[in-house]
């Protein structure tokens, strides 16, 4: 026999309740706050939107949570009250970090006087290692567990990141599949919760709906371009991904250029003014994706959305000429595209830096296009890389380590 007593008392840090419980004969209780304070730190749009289902499973399971710190739009939907501007945190690459070092320790300075006045019982950092690391030192110091959800991906360069993990973050999730191995080698309390992909991804129109809802002609075959989702990377990606665009037979092929809602709006436009023969598509993402024969993608989550989805593509990176030659120093895998890593394979063509040129770009494209027996080989290992990624779901194993995390550390 069990039955369950609650009694609701209040301390200095907030409003508790006592949940005491009788089982077997045995007396017990635990002690849990009536309402918790959790701190976020996301500075992509990827990752933005990869919170906004963690954080609505966590809203809909404790539904007693208040969110501060900093992320993007979806997140505040969520119900995140943020501190600085989320835009100001979109930058990628060596000299382009360096560029806002001033921002960043501005920021750095602001959390520290937070944690010193607000009582926050989580910390929750996504991604974003450059600051997420320093940011999760400095929670630690003031006795706040860390979560890191999506973890520095240490295994391509600056390993001693794990390093930094093991001493500041009480536990890290893991979004691939050979994370969780190499984390526990070092002893890191970890688990693999699933890639955000594999619920995120969803279809509201079939292929006739999404032709006429951007005027599209359903009779010819569509490329799909994806320049990237930050206005650094549209100013390097959308003029090469322009000019490769005309090289295709336009009676035979209909150009598609997807415009990310986080990009600025007029940037982009002033890329493409004059040109023709091209579609902006403004949303509906993963149509595009699945509807296209090819795309071409900017180095990034993108290109792990394109492969789930199943649809052969070219990865693209072309970043500033020092981050480069900085990068060929330290990294230490072969491959920068996250399907051939995940996959380890030389499956995908990439083209990086000096080789992402037009005509490398077409050609790369036309071989999978031409080659039916490539192009069916290629989506028969993506189709494998959907299955390794879909066994799991952060927002059912997310809740299951916040609890854990509160009743332990709380």
């Amino acid at each position: 026999m069990a039955f369950n007593v609650f009694y609701i008392f209040r301390g200095n840090y907030g409003s508790y309740y006592c949940n005491y419980f009788i089982l077997d004969g045995n007396f017990s209780f635990m002690i849990r706050k009536e309402r918790y304070k959790i701190f976020w730190l996301v500075g992509e749009s990827s990752a933005d939107l990869h919170s906004e289902l963690v954080m609505k499973a966590l809203n809909d399971k404790f539904g007693n949570l208040t969110h501060i710190g900093i992320g993007g739009p979806r997140m505040q939907r969520q119900g995140l009250k943020t501190l600085f501007p989320f835009e100001k945190f979109a930058v990628m690459g060596f000299v382009e970090v360096v560029k806002h070092l001033f921002f960043f320790l501005k920021v750095q300075r602001k959390l520290g006087k937070l944690f010193s006045t607000e009582k926050f019982d989580l910390a929750i950092l996504v991604d974003y290692p450059g600051l997420n690391l320093r940011i999760a030192k400095m929670a630690d110091e003031m006795r706040i567990p860390v979560l890191y959800f999506i973890c520095p991906q240490f295994w391509a360069w600056k390993h001693k990141r794990v390093y930094q993990l093991k001493d500041s973050v009480r536990y890290v999730a893991c979004i691939l599949p050979f994370e969780e191995e190499l984390l526990k080698i070092h002893n890191i309390n970890c688990s693999y919760v699933g890639h955000p992909i594999a619920e995120e991804i969803t279809f509201e129109l079939d292929r006739g709906s999404f032709a006429r809802f951007f005027g599209l002609d359903p009779n010819k075959k569509w490329i799909g371009f994806f320049p990237g989702s930050r206005n650094n990377e549209i100013t390097k990606m959308l003029p090469v991904f322009l000019q490769t665009a005309q090289k295709w037979n336009q009676t035979e092929y209909q150009m598609l250029f997807s415009k990310s809602h986080s990009v600025n709006h007029q940037l982009y436009m002033h890329l493409i003014e004059g040109q023709k023969n091209i579609k902006i598509i403004d949303g509906y993402n993963y149509e595009m994706m699945k509807y296209c024969e090819l795309l071409i993608c900017t180095s990034g989550t993108v290109t792990l959305e394109a492969a789930y989805i199943g649809t052969p593509l070219v990865i693209c990176y072309k970043g500033s000429y020092l981050s480069y030659l900085i990068g060929r120093i330290f990294v230490r895998i072969k491959h920068i595209g996250l399907p051939n890593i995940v996959l380890d394979a030389d499956l995908l063509p990439e083209l990086i830096q000096g080789e992402m040129k037009p005509d490398n770009i077409y050609k790369a494209g036309m071989q999978i296009l031409s080659d039916p027996e490539k192009n069916a080989q290629i989506r028969k290992e993506l189709f494998k890389l959907r299955a390794m990624l879909s066994d799991k779901h952060p927002s059912q194993e997310m809740p299951k380590i916040v609890r854990y995390l509160l009743d332990t550390y709380g």
